[in-house]
């Protein structure tokens, strides 16, 4: 385990938001506050940092991830490299405002960590922008996605931008929907994702999704961390190592009423665990130095739903 790690595992539990352009820009959501904002720039501004960091010191935690992006052709930076690939003007599908940067440094006021979660699919869910990038393909999982040396150069390469422009103010990269079965990803396509980080800053945590397993698993050969994405609060381990990699978990708090589905939590709100539950978990991962990543709901303006905010406010004032 590096040194990094190790100075991870100590950071006992964090939050994560899924902060992205479906949920945060139609009206039909609550997520969108009644502000009838459906342009993404609009959006972004509307996201408060200050209070968001100030939140999260409250919590006790030590560290936030959240979306760069996730299937559409939005971004939550700007990203000169993705508009010369995807032929879109700055602002078009790469918001105007650097929202991470801002976020690390009011979340540094509190001694709080920036991490960043990408993908490794892309901007899927748009065909045109998607197929510009070298998608196999319409991009569909459904028409069977895959991927390729030419694609992944192409997506490392926005990845890269904004690994080098936030350099060690980001201190860990979780990277979804690296599927070795479905979508063809090898460790040397992997190995052009970790260079790009690691050039950016090179004790840069990293870990690869190969999607929800029953046990910890690493995704990648030379991983830094696990992905650890799990469906619920379930598994404690042992000790904080797998195959040389810091052992994490990442599951959602919140429970989807309507669809009660396993995968209906994330992103939502609600409490699918009591207070002394989460307390309890999170406890005794950090007994074995786990970090514990909590995915939670959180609207246009960065605010959290209120029942989920008081939730981990007492977690984190009765660890």
């Amino acid at each position: 385990m590096t040194e990094a790690a190790k100075r991870f595992s100590k950071r006992g539990w964090g939050v994560f938001n899924h902060y992205l352009y479906a949920e945060i820009c139609s009206p039909k959501t609550t997520k969108n506050l009644d502000m009838n904002i459906t342009d993404w720039n609009e959006a972004v501004n509307k996201f408060d940092v200050e209070r968001l960091a100030y939140k999260l010191h409250k919590m006790g935690v030590g560290y936030y991830f959240i979306t760069l992006m996730q299937g559409t052709k939005h971004m939550l930076a700007p990203n000169a490299t993705y508009d010369r690939i995807a032929g879109t003007k700055p602002g078009e599908a790469c918001a105007t405002r650097d929202l991470p940067m801002e976020l690390a440094d009011a979340l540094a006021k509190y001694d709080i960590d920036l991490c960043l979660y990408y993908t490794g699919d892309g901007p899927h869910k748009d065909e045109v922008i998607g197929n510009r990038f070298g998608f196999i393909g319409s991009g569909r999982y459904e028409d069977g996605l895959t991927v390729d040396k030419p694609f992944v150069e192409n997506w490392a390469g926005v990845l890269e931008e904004y690994a080098v422009r936030y350099g060690d103010k980001v201190k860990a990269w979780w990277i979804d929907g690296c599927y070795k079965d479905n979508f063809g990803y090898t460790d040397e396509l992997l190995d052009i994702y970790y260079n790009a980080i690691k050039k950016g800053n090179p004790n840069g945590l990293v870990a690869f999704n190969d999607g929800v397993k029953p046990y910890f698993q690493k995704g990648y050969y030379n991983e830094d961390f696990v992905c650890g994405e799990f469906n619920d609060f379930l598994h404690v381990p042992a000790n904080n190592q797998w195959e040389g990699a810091l052992v994490h978990t990442l599951a959602p708090l919140g429970y989807d009423k309507e669809s009660c589905s396993e995968w209906g939590g994330w992103g939502s709100n609600g409490l699918k665990h009591t207070k002394e539950y989460m307390r309890d978990f999170i406890r005794a991962s950090r007994k074995v130095e786990c970090p514990v990543t909590v995915d939670i709901w959180v609207n246009i303006d960065g605010s959290f739903d209120p029942e989920q905010e008081a939730a981990l406010m007492w977690v984190g004032e009765n660890l």
